[in-house]
């Protein structure tokens, strides 16, 4: 089984798809770290030298490629879901885990993390509040499709566990 884990930047996917992994057993895959892989480029590198449409494209192409592997936990980027027909991809070839949380949460996170993200820039206080605020309000649509939705700022792979198999 292929768990998809789907959210805004910050959400926590990378991190709780590498604790869900090793918990199930899973290979692990990074969309973001896979694209920065396989590109030879960093994400704000590639947005940058050949925009963001291009990424996507990337983005989806590294999404596809998990049809090759039957188990595994995919914590794909802030806006996958959001383009071409990967949200319908990932329904159809996986369980979809959506983690949701807050603006405000997500804000607070965002604005002290370490690593850079070409969609913010260096955005802090009220401004990146309001990007994410907005930026949720077009994603929130498609992100609301999944299989499971689960509270992001407390979850647990035990947590993710139950609501996918069910124990």
């Amino acid at each position: 089984m292929r768990i998809y884990l789907i959210g805004f930047m910050g959400c926590g996917k990378s991190s709780l798809g590498r604790r869900l992994a090793r918990r199930l057993e899973y290979p692990f895959i990074d969309i973001d770290n896979e694209v920065e892989r396989l590109s030879g480029s960093t994400i704000p590198e590639i947005f940058s030298s050949k925009g963001e449409e291009e990424f996507r494209e990337m983005e989806k192409g590294v999404l596809q490629s998990t049809l090759d592997i039957q188990k595994a936990v995919i914590a794909t980027g802030g806006g996958t879901p959001c383009y071409s027909d990967n949200m319908d991809f990932m329904l159809g070839n996986g369980i979809t885990v959506y983690l949701k949380m807050s603006p405000a949460s997500l804000s607070h996170r965002l604005e002290y993390a370490r690593r850079k993200r070409p969609l913010i820039g260096n955005m802090k206080g009220e401004r990146l509040l309001s990007f994410i605020e907005s930026k949720l309000i077009e994603r929130e649509e498609y992100y609301i499709r999944s299989h499971c939705i689960i509270k992001g700022e407390s979850v647990r792979p035990g947590q993710v566990i139950s609501l996918v198999f069910g124990y």
